[in-house]
């Protein structure tokens, strides 16, 4: 992409598309086309194509999605997959009307089964059942995937897909009822440490193991992929490549890393009666290396710096109402 390109992202409020301005500014891109969900509901089918009509977009990256955690996902199902399969879809379709040069679709870990062998390669979705507990997000990030793959093969589209395994860092969301397992076990510990609580109750055993990747990574990926000739994937018999750090670490360890880092000494209890989700999901992300791109950020560090970020700006008071920053889904 050159520096003079139209580029809109999609979701760039969010933690993975502010990651991505921000990789694009530091380049020096100038023309990015930035809208609120306020400004452009991407909800609506022709909203989404007067957008594209009027600003013509060369590279777009779709960071937008309705998202959360194990509670969110199990309990708002009809939302998640309505409102990921709705954006998309628009996206995706009237980028191929407008004639846009290149899209990059990112999804999730999630698609792939449940039971499955480890660490997971890209061949391996569709060949089993999925996790119940985010299942319909999941069905609408594989038609993301699929739909992209079907525009390329009709129409020529150089669209592609991205498949981070779990994110975290600079603008996450830290709603306990929404948010993924790193902000919310963040969070938890750090009251329990603010207000001087003897313990921290958990959900789940503490044993499954999960990867997580800094999002600065993730744009980085991004930023490097985009670049790419994206029909050399598609002949290569590739739909997704796989965005992690090919490392895993358990739910109680996840733990007593952020309670170092917080600074916490109290007990730690795990509340057996809540689901854990997947047993153990890592990443093969031997593709993505074998072109060149390796995550930077180690877990211990990326973790550090996503503390310092969350209690500077509790600090500084530059935090919504209720004192964190809240979902953002679009």
């Amino acid at each position: 992409m050159d520096k003079g390109a139209r580029i809109y992202v999609a979701g760039h409020n969010g933690m993975v598309g502010s990651a991505i301005v921000r990789y694009l500014q530091d380049k020096g891109s100038d023309k990015l086309i930035l809208r609120s969900r306020k400004e452009l509901n991407l909800l609506d089918q022709k909203v989404v194509k007067w957008f594209f009509k009027d600003e013509k977009p060369d590279y777009v990256f779709i960071a937008a999605a309705k998202v959360g955690g194990i509670h969110a996902n199990n309990t708002c199902r009809a939302q998640f997959i309505y409102e990921n399969l709705q954006i998309q879809n628009n996206i995706i379709h009237y980028a191929y009307e407008f004639g846009v040069k290149k899209l990059l679709f990112l999804g999730s870990s999630c698609i792939y089964p449940r039971d499955i062998s480890q660490p997971i390669k890209e061949e391996y979705l569709l060949t089993g059942k999925l996790e119940s507990t985010n299942e319909p997000y999941a069905l609408a990030k594989i038609a993301g995937i699929k739909m992209c793959e079907s525009y390329y093969s009709q129409y020529g589209c150089q669209f592609f897909s991205l498949m981070p395994t779990n994110a975290y860092g600079q603008n996450d969301n830290y709603d306990l009822k929404t948010s993924h397992a790193i902000p919310a076990l963040l969070r938890k510990i750090h009251e329990a440490k603010v207000s001087g609580a003897k313990e921290v109750t958990v959900w789940g055993t503490g044993k499954p193991t999960r990867e997580f990747i800094h999002v600065d990574d993730i744009a980085d990926a991004c930023l490097f992929v985009m670049d790419k000739d994206f029909s050399q994937f598609y002949e290569q018999g590739l739909t997704h490549l796989n965005v992690g750090t090919s490392s895993e670490i358990s739910i109680e360890n996840l733990v007593s890393l952020l309670s170092e880092i917080i600074g916490y000494k109290g007990r730690i209890n795990y509340d057996k009666s809540m689901p854990d989700g997947t047993p153990r999901k890592v990443m093969d992300v031997s593709k993505i290396s074998q072109l060149g791109w390796k995550h930077k950020i180690d877990l211990e560090e990326g973790l550090s710096m996503t503390y310092a970020l969350f209690a500077g700006k509790r600090a500084n008071k530059n935090i919504t109402k209720d004192g964190y920053l809240e979902r953002q889904i679009i």
